[in-house]
């Protein structure tokens, strides 16, 4: 099912292999067991994580792609799907193997990385959609800044319900997420822009001679 015309997006082209559909599935079977998993074995590095909160929000954001998608177009929009599943991978990884408490600057780290992903995986679905390359820029970037106000807003609330401490949420750290994330949103963009697009090559010229004809019939 791979698709080598010249005017296929790169998402296209890497979508018809058969590799990110596999790859796919085996991430979202590895992370729903370990999801669960560590909800139910006990953890030092997990204590007070929330992790039994975050097995629902798992399964949330491994269904939203397959539910977008419903078998409307083909083949399957895997690298949407592998990038938008990514975050949840880094975040899980970065619990257990305790980097939030051992590295000071992961949850920074974390926050413009996952951006990143968030942003290419939209683009990425947005390229399989439209192809068309013209302000992807500044709409993905546009999609990140929204999500990160959106994220933090639910930082908020959770900080006015009890949780501020837990999270070690400050105002500094906000405005770091902020400037972070949409940093991240604005490389995921150009990233994506350039890997996933459709080429350059494919982007029509102004039909100069068409012009050219009109002007020469127009009355004098």
């Amino acid at each position: 099912m791979k698709d080598c015309s010249p005017s296929a997006t790169g998402v296209e082209r890497i979508d018809g292999e058969r590799w990110p559909r596999r790859l796919v599935l085996l991430l979202k079977a590895m992370l729903l067991a370990a999801s669960v998993a560590v909800t139910v074995v006990p953890l030092d590095q997990l204590e007070g994580k929330g992790m039994a909160w975050r097995l629902p929000i798992v399964v949330v954001a491994s269904s939203v792609v397959p539910l977008a998608w419903r078998r409307r177009f083909t083949p399957y929009p895997a690298t949407a799907d592998l990038l938008a599943m990514s975050p949840f991978v880094l975040d899980l990884g970065g619990n257990v193997a305790g980097l939030y408490d051992s590295f000071s600057h992961f949850d920074d780290v974390f926050h413009f990385v996952n951006w990143v992903l968030l942003v290419g995986a939209f683009l990425a679905w947005r390229f399989r959609r439209l192809a068309d390359r013209r302000d992807a820029v500044k709409i993905g970037t546009g999609f990140g800044a929204v999500a990160i106000v959106i994220w933090e807003i639910a930082e908020w609330i959770a900080g006015e319900l009890g949780a501020a401490e837990a999270l070690g949420l400050t105002y500094a750290d906000t405005i770091s997420d902020l400037a972070l994330s949409t940093t991240g949103g604005f490389i995921g963009a150009l990233a994506a822009a350039a890997l996933l697009g459709p080429p350059r090559a494919s982007r029509r010229a102004p039909d100069r001679t068409n012009n050219h004809r009109m002007r020469d019939s127009s009355p004098s």
